[in-house]
């Protein structure tokens, strides 16, 4: 199972990981990260592609 971890306090709400993987991360209404429950099967290469692309690395994966 893959576990996403946000470090709240790095994250700026820039969004680039929503581009990347819509399935997974959102922003809300107020520019804060939200992220999926559960990573629906075979999105853990967009998951990982969403991970790299955060600007200022507020994002970690485990068990991928």
């Amino acid at each position: 199972m893959v576990e996403i971890r946000v470090d709240r306090d790095v994250c700026d709400g820039l969004g680039q990981c929503a581009l990347v993987a819509p399935e997974v991360f959102a922003l809300d209404d107020d520019e804060r990260l939200v992220v999926a429950p559960e990573v629906p099967d075979g999105l853990a290469g967009k998951v990982a592609a969403a991970v790299r692309a955060c600007p200022v690395r507020a994002l970690v994966v485990e068990g991928a």
